[in-house]
């Protein structure tokens, strides 16, 4: 059995659409290869098939791909170091 390439993702604002995130990760090599990796319905978002190219992607998510999970978290809070 594969393993599954687990991608946690840092969302820098309140979202980013479905494609630009399959290009950020890698998943996809082009902008256009994620629009249609989405449009033939290889996507899901939190379970369910997503076929919104520019669905927005919020913090909690979780999109999905063959051989693939993203999880989309809020970047981690700096940590104060005492002196």
């Amino acid at each position: 059995m594969a393993s599954l390439n687990q991608i946690t993702f840092e969302l820098r604002g309140d979202f980013i659409t479905l494609d630009r995130l399959l290009k950020a990760t890698g998943l996809a090599e082009s902008g256009g290869r994620a629009k249609t990796m989405v449009a033939e319905g290889m996507i899901q978002v939190d379970g369910q098939d997503e076929l919104r190219k520019t669905c927005k992607i919020r913090a909690g998510q979780v999109v999905s791909l063959h051989g693939a999970r993203i999880r989309v978290v809020t970047p981690a809070e700096p940590q104060e170091t005492s002196t």
